[in-house]
């Protein structure tokens, strides 16, 4: 961290406090250790003092009315945390990926680091920071020795991606799709695609890897990979079984032990990247086979006669239709139910959207729909097929439906971040 300290002398002219060295760098108050750089944001204002009092070596804060030196008052905490950020991020030598996309952007951001750090010393974002505070954060959290970091970026309105951008600074960009997220404040894809392309004028388009088959990212300049013959790179012989998938890019085989097409796309992208990056096949096919996927994507559960498939970490029309068809395809020796929750974020043909998904389920090979939510029951109202799918009050209810089912079952959860799909386990 001594890059990181000589940038924040610089800054603030903090020499007298004579702080030798910065140990880490936190938001959460209870992770603080000797010599902690702690960043008081919102409600952290309210723990200064204990930091302090804890050994926090420094604290940068907007909203302090004390005395002690070691806390740096600044107009804006984030503000000041992403010029930090960006300072650090020139001062390291780090390629940086920079990952966006409707769908697929955490798996991507995963695959990817298991394959480059079977070569690279990597990190890579951790759980959902990847917004106006979670990507300076992850930056800061870097060494003088790591080599590649791969940031996710997240957004919801035009400009996120453009700030995330100046910050991060990156080397190489994936754009995985195109979709319908965030539809409540961007009305339709024509937009979103602005927001999410607003990445491109910060990378060289031979840096740039996109989804060649997505509708709105096949005529943008870059590296296209896809299943159709006009993309750089066509992914071919997609085979997906209950061990995950594998899938050719010309005469070479890989294996993601993930299910779904949508993760061969995510993970073609992933070996575009790691060509990039000069690594072999062999290290390649070894960094995808030893995938440690984040939690709740299409992660496998199982209790007893139940395999629950907990892919309920978010959800948008795209993204359920993927999670659909490849439980579909699946544990066809099984009772097959999927309990779907609300999208939400998609503006005003919200129950359009729900409409559809549901009708999807039912065209599907899956047993038994249970659905959850107010979206979910006014789109229910209005089909005429009725006879699979069933509305709950509360997911207890779901979960004791599923109980009472004798056999062997296969249970997918779906649903956005905020319906909590998971507790049906629970």
């Amino acid at each position: 961290m001594n890059t990181l300290l000589s940038i924040l002398n610089k800054k603030f002219g903090i020499e007298k406090l004579g702080i030798k060295k910065i140990k880490n760098v936190v938001m959460d108050s209870r992770k603080i250790e000797k010599n902690s750089l702690f960043f008081a944001i919102n409600n952290g204002n309210s723990y200064i003092q204990s930091v302090l009092d804890n050994g926090a070596a420094m604290v940068v804060a907007d909203n302090y009315h004390g005395d002690d030196k070691r806390v740096i008052k600044v107009e804006d905490t984030i503000v000041a945390m992403q010029e930090i950020a960006k300072e650090y991020r020139k001062a390291l030598d780090l390629k940086i990926v920079a990952i966006t996309g409707s769908n697929g952007k955490t798996t991507t951001k995963d695959i990817v680091y298991s394959v480059l750090k079977e070569k690279y010393r990597c990190r890579k974002t951790l759980g959902n920071y990847n917004n106006h505070i979670g990507v300076p954060y992850t930056i800061l959290q870097c060494d003088e020795q790591d080599e590649v970091l791969i940031l996710e970026m997240g957004m919801s309105n035009f400009g996120e991606i453009d700030l995330l951008c100046k910050i991060a600074l990156p080397d190489y960009g994936i754009i995985t799709n195109i979709g319908d997220s965030h539809l409540e404040f961007l009305k339709n894809r024509e937009n979103v695609c602005k927001a999410k392309t607003e990445m491109l004028k910060y990378i060289d388009p031979q840096s740039t890897i996109l989804f060649g088959d997505d509708y709105y990212l096949k005529n943008i300049p870059g590296i296209k990979v896809g299943c159709g013959n006009n993309n750089d790179f066509q992914i071919k012989n997609i085979i997906d079984n209950e061990n995950g998938v594998s899938f050719e890019i010309g005469d070479e085989k890989y294996f993601l032990p993930l299910n779904g097409t949508h993760n061969a796309f995510n993970a073609a992208m992933a070996v575009v990247v790691a060509k990039l990056f000069k690594m072999d096949y062999m290290s390649i096919n070894k960094g995808l086979e030893a995938l440690e996927i984040s939690a709740m994507r299409f992660q496998k559960i199982e209790k007893g006669e139940i395999v629950y498939i907990n892919d309920a970490y978010n959800a948008s029309p795209i993204s359920m239709d993927y999670s659909l068809e490849t439980f579909s395809n699946l544990f066809n020796d099984k009772i097959k139910i999927a309990a779907l929750g609300d999208m939400l974020e998609l503006g005003e043909k919200e129950i359009e959207y729900h409409r559809h998904v549901v009708n999807k389920a039912i065209s599907l090979n899956i047993d038994k729909i249970f659905l959850y939510g107010q979206r979910m029951k006014e789109a229910l109202g209005a089909l005429e097929d009725k006879k699979r799918v069933f509305h709950f009050d509360s997911k207890d209810d779901i979960a004791k439906q599923i109980e009472s089912i004798s056999g062997s079952r296969a249970v997918l959860l779906k649903g956005s971040r905020g319906m909590r799909m998971e507790e049906i386990i629970k």
